[in-house]
């Protein structure tokens, strides 16, 4: 399998309108416009998003036109694609904060001297209502309502607001505006991107393609999401890096090699084959995990945070780097616990939470200096004066 073969396979849901015609683009010598768009609506990219930004990262090594899109303006809407409910709205503050450091997370995934970094405020922000009215003009309402997610708010008397139906249209705009060949993104995008090829087709008379990645499933098992509260952040540490995927199911180890690691599809046989022969799915994982931490950050990294995960967890020990907490005197348990009040009620009902190595029965109980271990893994060095 060539290079190129191997780029629209591994890890790839789909190709609109076909992996044969996009082969035979990318085979010529013509030199592509292709981008990934990434709304700032949290402070952080996780690792399902790093199988989109690999594929970008190798077209812009062969040379294309490689744009990382920051959807400053379009995150104003919020894209609700794979929501059960509106987005609320953020501010212009609250966006500008959010991407100040997705260059500093993406670059563990791209290389920035050869990919260009755009804000789509810079044209969609020009646009008059004369102009979205036109745009809409390309599109029905129908079209939106119909999605899967939409019609089930719908059919829940849930509301659906009229601005949500412009944001497949602004992200159609983007594309348009960057005289796109190809869009990458998730298969919760596809609308979005199809979007695109619609304007362009439309309004340029070119032909443009989709390709859409595999979904990483998140820690529990579930679809990689904040709001799920099971993601892998690339800007995690590495020892909590190392930590959350070794808490993932282990259906789904062999899935992260193929879209979580470069590692070459001869060395995941390889695991795949020691799995089938019954090796303990735990010795697999430490070496996905090991992988993952050693291209995120590098081998001592991954070294040393293998090495913690088998003190703290493995063989019960203190780790050697705590977290550290300061409180004043007489502050309660209940404010070192994060959550919710009902949530930080339950985890001490369910007996969650040790001060000092004894188990904490109520959560008015005063803090005092030591250790408070919350959950299984994390340990906190309280300081209270």
């Amino acid at each position: 399998m060539n290079d190129i073969e191997q780029v629209l396979t591994r890890g790839v849901a789909n190709i609109i309108p076909g992996k044969k015609e996009l082969f035979g683009k990318l085979t010529s010598t013509k030199k592509l416009n292709i981008y990934l768009g990434i709304d700032p609506t949290s402070t952080k990219i996780h690792l399902g998003h790093a199988v989109s930004l690999r594929k970008l990262n190798i077209f812009a090594q062969k040379g294309h036109n490689v744009t990382f899109l920051i959807g400053d303006f379009t995150a104003l809407i919020g894209d609700t694609s794979d929501k059960d409910s509106e987005r609320p709205a953020l501010t212009i503050e609250e966006i500008d904060e959010n991407f100040k450091t997705y260059k500093k997370q993406a670059e563990k995934i791209l290389d920035f001297s050869k990919v260009k970094i755009r804000y789509n405020s810079q044209w969609l922000k020009k646009l008059t209502f004369e102009d979205i009215l036109k745009l809409t003009q390309h599109f029905s309402a129908g079209d939106f309502v119909g999605r899967e997610l939409v019609k089930k708010r719908l059919n829940d008397n849930k509301r659906v607001g009229l601005h949500e139906l412009l944001y497949p249209v602004m992200q159609g705009y983007d594309s348009y505006f960057m005289d796109t060949d190809l869009q990458i993104g998730g298969t919760d995008q596809t609308f979005n991107m199809q979007a695109g090829r619609t304007l362009i087709k439309d309004l340029r008379n070119k032909d443009s393609f989709v390709l859409t990645t595999t979904i990483l499933e998140g820690t529990d098992g579930r679809k990689m999401s904040k709001s799920w509260g099971n993601a892998i952040w690339l800007d995690d540490t590495a020892v909590d890096i190392y930590r959350k995927v070794m808490a993932v199911p282990d259906e789904f180890i062999l899935n992260y090699f193929l879209l979580a690691t470069n590692l070459p599809a001869t060395d995941i046989k390889k695991s795949e084959d020691k799995l089938n022969k019954g090796e303990n799915p735990i010795n697999i994982k430490k070496e996905l995990a090991f992988q993952i931490v050693k291209e995120l950050y590098s081998e001592k990294a991954a070294q040393n945070a293998q090495e913690e995960f088998e003190k703290v967890v493995q063989q019960k020990q203190i780790p050697g780097e705590l977290e550290e907490m300061h409180f004043e005197d007489s502050v309660s348990v209940f404010h070192a616990l994060e959550g919710s009040k009902s949530k930080k009620k339950r985890l001490v009902e369910q007996g969650g939470v040790y001060l000092n190595g004894k188990k904490v029965t109520d959560p008015n109980q005063k803090l005092e200096s030591g250790t408070l271990k919350i959950g299984k893994r994390r340990i906190i060095k309280l300081v209270v004066k």
